[in-house]
């Protein structure tokens, strides 16, 4: 009788569980067949719409990979635009169901939203005119500087200038054009963002980009992750391991031209990630195939930073701390298994 009753309380309790991992976001997204991504309005090499109107860049590539383990495809994704103020908002509001828009990850935010993982390690710069003869951040004291408002990087500034007794003069935008327009009209001596935008905006809208430098030294850690709503963990499951599947498929070889072949590697690790051996697919509520559909359609973590960001793009930004930990990189999955 004990052990039956064990083995009751077993099954119910995993029952219980897995009931317990659906969630509303899954549901509306699953029944309304197309995922809302929210994006930054525009930042090339991590989300920007070409001539075309096709969304490209880094931070796409991770909507893309969450719609094709999904659906089993990678195009059913709506991009939606929203200002750097506007984004946690929209995610609360449920218009949108998972934000890529460069959203540095912070204890305050994280306690608003949930993180599903980091796809890029960034970190606060500052770009000037090289006429301005400014080489370091130090000379930067009393120094007018375009800041977007509403981001962390407001406060960054004041945070540094105060704690290193240097002063400043901000000007305020909540427009990324705005701010774009104001610096390189003269109307600051500075614009500051995360590096990765610096090197965007440089190569995207200098009137000549060999006019302006990127000081060496970043002031922050910016951590830039991908956020979803609180209450559904399993959504939040499938994001996350969706950016995993890709870091994994680079530390393994695996690129969207080879991921075919490698379905027939005698490998127990490779069965488990591309679903030739079922079962973390079960795990996660989707297709067995999941990992194998980001891998053939969007590419691994490598192959994506080298299309958008890479040393053959306009932007020309090294791996750096987002190479693989192998690489002496931040970038470290937990196993797929």
């Amino acid at each position: 009788m004990l052990k039956v009753t064990l083995s009751m309380i077993a099954g119910v309790s995993a029952f219980v569980a897995t009931a317990a991992m659906a969630g509303p976001v899954l549901d509306a997204v699953k029944a309304r067949g197309q995922l809302n991504c929210g994006v930054h309005p525009g930042i090339v090499g991590f989300m920007h719409a070409d001539s075309q109107g096709a969304w490209r860049g880094l931070s796409i590539d991770m909507c893309r990979a969450t719609a094709a383990a999904l659906f089993g495809d990678a195009s059913k994704v709506k991009y939606i635009p929203l200002d750097a103020a506007k984004r946690f908002p929209a995610l609360d509001a449920g218009e949108v169901d998972l934000l890529a828009s460069n959203s540095t990850m912070t204890l305050g935010r994280d306690a608003g939203a949930d993180f599903a993982g980091i796809y890029y390690y960034d970190g606060q710069g500052f770009m000037v005119p090289r006429k301005l003869g400014k080489r370091v951040v130090s000379d930067l004291n009393g120094a007018t500087i375009c800041i977007q408002s509403g981001t962390t990087t407001e406060a960054n500034v004041a945070d540094f200038f105060r704690l290193n007794k240097m002063t400043f003069k901000p000007v305020l935008m909540e427009s990324v054009d705005e701010l774009r327009t104001a610096f390189f009209a003269g109307r600051c001596d500075v614009l500051t963002a995360d590096l990765s935008n610096l090197y965007a905006t440089r190569a995207a809208y200098a009137p000549n980009p060999s006019d302006y430098s990127i000081l060496p030294r970043g002031i922050t850690k910016e951590p830039l992750g991908l956020a979803v709503r609180h209450g559904d963990h399993q959504f939040a499951d499938i994001v996350r391991w969706s950016l995993y599947a890709m870091i994994e498929a680079e530390e393994y070889g695996i690129t969207s031209r080879n991921v075919d072949e490698a379905l027939k590697i005698e490998n127990p690790t490779l069965k488990r990630i591309l679903g030739v051996t079922p079962g973390m697919g079960k795990a996660l509520g989707v297709d067995e195939k999941w990992a194998y559909n980001i891998i053939k359609q969007v590419g691994n973590y490598g192959e994506s930073f080298d299309r958008n960001l890479g040393p053959n793009t306009v932007l020309k930004i090294p791996r750096g701390l987002n190479g693989p930990w192998r690489d002496g990189g931040m970038l470290y999955a937990p196993p797929i298994r």
